[in-house]
């Protein structure tokens, strides 16, 4: 310690020596250090096994002349290093004490050498174990051993063969391949950078026909059990090597605890245990185990986890005032406890004068009323088996004046409601006393908000505003007192008035959080963001994060963004956070780790899916979705099988037989659907017999004398098996016939040759190659309908009104209808008609007349003002087109009101608003456009509100001059303002107009277009391709050709089946005789649905073959069939069941192409 003063007086301080334990080799010169520094000049001194040792009097010894040193260096010591091996300890002293150095053990090792022996060789019979001795020399410092042959090659260990701690080489069982005579120890040594051979041993392995098993038995240690001593820090090393046949395996036990994992390392094949940084919970039993197939060695280590000597506690040096009281406290810890003893300058306690100022209590050293000369340097030793400690402390007794070494006149600002501390350093021998006092010279303690602190310095907690001000430290000692100012300002505390608030934003949205504070105006303030703990700041490359007054926004949410956000507001002087959370939720994450088990289930149609959860994203899950796809089928088409609760991860699944599953799984919350899992492995399970029958079941005639039997067709799914039949049966109603029947694969059946309106029972049931369906119900379907044969019996018509009458009718007879009824047709003269599927019966007429009535609204079609003074209405009634106004104030704004009369009165007024054309200034077109096809252009345009009606002309021009001849020029062309685009047609294509909008020779707009595709090409008629004699020659020969198999065809289709001209076209022309116009004015319909209406109402036969609807969804030309096929809106099938292609191919009905219908050839049982 330096004081300040005309000397400068420090006791004797050790800054550097050797270590405890020195080794020292022939090549190496000895240096032994001490250093220290001290004022007076230090002098040193040197022991050497408790006896005095001068450096400067020994041969070969040089003492470095150097300040604060009494180092030495012994050179060449290899004709005397062993002369200089002992304990040494250096003093350093000066006229305040002596302070002294640890021990220093010097060890002189010379060069090593292998004792000279006789190396027998080693014989044994394969199969035994042996030990191969390696015995290398002591050594003071750590040596390796490694085994060699005398190739230099490493000997190869393993499981079986390998090396012991102490350097032996162990056998478990030999092999003839170990037979050698050149196993090699070599031992190196670090220190001397030396490497020494043992003389080679000789393994004779003896072969043998039988080698017996032997169970295991420890080669390493011999016995069953050992004691150990483990130094805590420091690291422990256990081994176990064992014999036997075959190979023992060795592993390890610790049954008080587990291993500690992070702590042990398991080396040479598992034979070795090293434990890391031993501690005291370390103690206890550890237990190698070697096993092979006929049984099992062990031994056990109990291990003592003990100390060297380790500090709780060092004496520390300190400045004393007379009188006053030395305490030195020297605590130490270790295992065995360490033996503690004191020393005054170096001697032992019982060399110094018995003094009743010294006392030692509780290893603490304890000096009463100390005095100038009590100056002195102490030492604490601490000593086990294992170690010792030394601490150097001196006592220094000096007078010295109060100071205080704290700046004077400091300032200190804090915040309201915080803790000041102002400072007050002091210093003196005696210590001085310190205590604060305000402005009127009072003590500050008597504020219990004020608390001292032991080096001086004052606390202030709460702080207030009246708080500002100045402060005294006065601080006083025998010699004399001194005084410093201290001024304290307190500010005003920064609040956050408005935190951020906690959101829950979902997935892809923005979030903005907003900080509002209020600070003291004389401090410079600022607002920070944090998110989780970590400074957030905009990036220049990125828009993910935007802050400004106040606010944070954060773009483009995911996941990854939740978390805590916090605003900072700060100051010099404090700062104050507000959190927030923030939670992002969406849809679920995918579903993962999607497993199919108990694959055994798949004969009864079952199977086990589980899967691990997903990521809810902060909404509960609330259920699993799952799907399968059946790639041979429906490939990329995923059906539904059903959901599951969101805490259900697993399902047994109850399948279709012959479907190819593979499944996926998607979790579901309220905020939609999350990714779908992985596609499972695909499983196929048995086929069955179909477990369901077509529904839908119909029948319906399109002729008068058949009848077609549909059905809507399985699903793929409920095939259960790859193909799928369908067995029809059917039977006139009400007599108890024989059910006729037929397979077919197609969705339809025609029955021909059946009586008009005629019900029959229909069944239709599933089979596949597995079985058939369960048993169909029968439905009742109908023959074809003909025509109602009668008219209605007009009674009455009522005239109500001039729109309104009541017309009456008798019903007609059922049984005539020849068909369902489905209404009456009326039209306005009056003609009334009985309608069924097939068409209108024979009309019944009436006339009469309706009164004058109020004619209806007249609707103008538009308003145009042509001119500054006129205005004219554009009108719909034929007998006045329009109606001129003039003279009107072309500055105001007019209300029209039209109405049409009759005698009977006024019809409903229309009243529109509008002015003449200087009413609205110049006309606005708005934003005016224009596109292009290759041979039109459409020009577009938006009226402004308000703005009057007014006719341009629209001129388009081909550019440049001339590209087009003017005989392909558009006309202009006459339009009105309100109908906001024009069409023009006919233009040339790759072609650039000019367009024009002009009104009287004004040009109002225009703009440009270009048309697409490729402009006319001009081709040289000199050279032409097609002018070359050959090539007219080749173009008229495919035409000829052509033409001969289009005669062919033609002669070959009049050659079609025998069937009565006559019947179908009398059916036809009958048929056009009484068509349904849907479209007719005033027409009525009853009794049936719109849909009804619309099956049988568009469906008339034609001339060239057309067939009414049949009601099906699958097209009939897709099954290859003997039909002609079309398709209805709606995907019913329209057709004729001609049987061209039977007829074709026999020339007659008499077919034998098709089993017919009503005479299957195959009856289904």
């Amino acid at each position: 310690m330096a004081i300040t003063g005309h000397h400068v007086l420090e006791p004797p301080v050790i800054t550097e020596q050797s270590p405890r334990r020195l080794v020292v080799f022939p090549t190496d010169d000895i240096s032994l250090k001490c250093e220290a520094r001290g004022r007076p000049q230090v002098e040193f001194r040197w022991t050497k096994d408790g006896i005095h040792f001068k450096p400067k009097e020994e041969l070969g010894v040089v003492v470095h002349e150097a300040p604060y040193s009494g180092s030495f260096t012994i050179e060449g010591n290899n004709s005397f290093a062993q002369r200089f091996q002992g304990i040494y300890r250096c003093y350093a002293s000066n006229d305040l004490g002596t302070a002294m150095s640890h021990e220093i053990q010097l060890v002189a090792e010379g060069a090593p050498k292998w004792p000279k022996e006789t190396v027998k060789p080693v014989e044994v019979e394969e199969g035994e174990s042996v030990v191969l001795p390696c015995n290398p020399p002591p050594s003071a410092a750590p040596l390796r051993i490694y085994w060699m042959n005398s190739k230099i090659l490493h000997i190869k260990q393993d499981e079986r063969v390998s090396m012991g701690q102490n350097g032996d080489l162990y056998f478990a069982n030999v092999l003839t391949s170990d037979n050698h005579s050149d196993y090699i120890c070599n031992a190196h040594f670090p220190g001397t950078r030396t490497i020494i051979q043992k003389e080679p041993i000789d393994l004779r392995v003896k072969p043998t026909n039988s080698m017996i098993d032997r169970k295991p038995r420890l080669l390493f240690p011999t016995n069953s059990s050992s004691h150990l001593v483990a130094l805590q820090g420091q690291s422990l090393i256990l081994e176990c090597i064992a014999e036997g046949f075959p190979t023992p395996t060795i592993k390890w036990l610790h049954p008080s605890d587990p291993m500690p994992t992070d702590r042990v390392i398991y080396q040479n094949h598992n034979k070795t245990l090293q434990l890391l940084n031993v501690g005291e919970e370390d103690d206890g039993e550890y237990t190698c185990l070697a096993e092979n197939s006929l049984g099992s060695a062990r031994h056990v280590y109990y291990v003592t986890v003990e100390a060297a000597p380790y500090w709780l506690q060092k004496p520390q040096s300190h400045l004393y005032g007379p009188g006053e009281t030395a305490r030195l406290d020297c605590q130490v810890q270790g295992r065995p406890q360490p033996e503690v003893t004191w020393r005054i300058n170096g001697m032992a306690m019982e060399k110094v004068n018995k003094d009743q100022k010294y006392r030692i209590e509780q290893g603490s050293l304890i000096l009463s009323n100390v005095q100038p000369s009590d100056t002195m340097v102490t030492q604490c030793e601490a000593r086990n088996q294992h170690g010792l400690l030394l601490a150097n402390a001196y006592i220094y007794v000096v007078q010295l004046p109060a100071r205080i070494l704290t700046k004077d006149n400091q300032t200190y600002m804090a915040v309201e409601g915080s803790t000041a501390y102002l400072l007050c350093k002091a210093f003196g021998a005696p210590v001085p006393s310190v205590q604060w006092l305000d402005e009127e010279g009072t003590t500050v303690l008597q504020d219990e908000r004020f608390f001292p602190y032991a080096n001086g310095t004052l606390g202030i907690r709460d702080l207030q505003a009246n708080d500002t001000g100045r402060y005294f430290c006065q601080a006083a000692n025998d010699q004399n007192n001194v005084t410093i100012l201290a001024n304290l300002q307190v500010k005003g505390a920064t609040q956050i008035t408005q935190g951020p608030r906690s959101a829950i934003e979902k997935k892809g949205a923005r979030v903005t959080f907003t900080c509002q504070a209020s600070f003291d105006p004389s401090l410079q303030a600022s607002i920070t963001w944090r998110g989780d703990g970590r400074d957030l700041q905009e990036r220049g490359d990125s828009d993910k994060y935007f802050i400004e007054d106040g606010q944070l926004v954060i773009q483009s949410l995911d996941y990854s963004d939740q978390g805590n956000y916090s605003c900072v507001a700060s100051t010099e002087l404090d700062e104050v956070e507000s959190r927030a959370q923030l939670l992002v939720v969406g849809s679920p994450g995918p579903v993962t780790h999607l497993e199919l088990s108990d694959h055994h289930l798949l004969k009864q149609s079952q199977v086990h899916l589980s899967w691990s959860p997903a990521e809810d994203h902060n909404s509960p899950i609330e259920k699993y979705d799952i799907e399968f796809e059946d790639k041979e089928m429906a490939p990329e088409k995923w059906f539904s099988l059903g959901k599951v609760p969101g805490n259900q991860t697993s399902t047994t699944l109850k399948l279709s037989p012959y479907i190819h599953y593979t499944f996926r799984v998607t979790a579901i919350n309220k905020y939609g659907s999350g990714e779908p899992s992985p596609d499972s492995e695909t499983v196929v399970t048995p086929e069955a017999a179909p477990e369901k029958n077509p529904v839908d079941v119909k029948g319906e005639g399109n002729e008068t004398n058949n009848m077609v039997i549909t059905w809507k067709p399985l699903r793929w799914m409920d095939w259960n098996a790859p193909q799928i039949q369908y067995r029809v049966q059917w039977r006139p109603q009400g007599k108890q016939e024989t059910w006729k029947e037929q397979i077919v694969s197609d969705p339809f059946l025609v029955v021909s040759n059946t009586s008009t309106f005629v019900p029959y029972e229909i069944k239709v049931q599933a089979v596949n190659n597995q079985g058939k369906g369960p048993e169909p119900q029968v439905t009742i379907g109908y023959s074809g309908e003909d025509y109602p044969q009668v008219s209605p019996e007009l009674e009455d018509i009522t005239i109500f009104n001039s729109s309104t009458v009541l017309v009456r009718w008798r019903p007609v007879d059922l049984a005539q209808v020849k068909g369902h009824l489905r209404g009456y047709n009326s039209s306005y003269h009056v003609e009334v008609q009985a309608f069924n599927g097939r068409g209108l019966g024979p009309a019944s007429e009436w006339t009469f007349s309706t009164p004058e009535g109020v004619p209806a609204t007249t609707q103008p079609q538009w308003m145009d003002g042509e001119s500054k003074e006129q205005l004219f209405f554009n009108l719909s009634d034929p007998e006045l087109r329009t109606h001129n106004l003039t003279n009107l104030n072309p500055n105001l704004q007019y209300r029209f009101q039209l109405q049409a009369t009759t005698q009977q009165g006024p019809g409903e007024a229309i009243v529109r608003e509008g002015g003449t054309m200087a009413l609205f200034g110049k006309p606005d077109f708005g934003n005016v456009s224009a596109t292009a096809g290759e041979n039109y252009s459409v020009v577009s345009w938006v009226p402004r509100e308000g703005q009057c009606n007014f006719r341009f002309h629209i001129l388009f021009k081909a550019l440049p001059e001339g590209k087009v001849s003017p005989d392909h020029q558009p006309q202009p062309q006459y339009v009105s303002y309100n109908q906001s685009s024009y069409t023009q047609w006919n233009l040339q294509p790759d072609t650039k107009y000019e367009i024009r909008l002009m009104k009287e020779k004004v040009v109002l707009h225009h703009l440009a277009v270009k048309t697409n595709g490729t402009g006319p090409v001009r081709v040289s008629t000199t050279g032409s391709f097609a002018s070359e004699g050959w090539f007219i020659a080749f173009v008229s020969a495919i035409i000829l050709l052509l033409l001969i198999l289009l005669i062919l065809c033609f002669i070959k289709r009049s050659k079609g089946g025998k069937y009565s001209v006559k019947d179908k076209e009398d059916t036809q022309v009958d048929s056009e005789a009484r068509p349904m116009k849907d479209e007719t004015f005033g027409e009525y319909r009853s009794l049936e649905s719109d849909n009804e209406e619309k099956a049988f109402g568009s469906s008339q036969p034609s001339l060239n073959g057309d067939i009414k609807p049949l009601g099906s969804d699958d097209s009939l030309a897709d099954y290859g069939g003997s039909v002609d096929v079309q398709f209805n809106e709606d995907g019913s099938f329209i057709g004729q069941y001609s049987g061209k292609k039977e007829k074709e191919a026999a020339g007659g009905n008499d077919s034998s192409g098709a089993t017919s219908p009503i005479n299957p050839a195959v009856a289904l049982e």
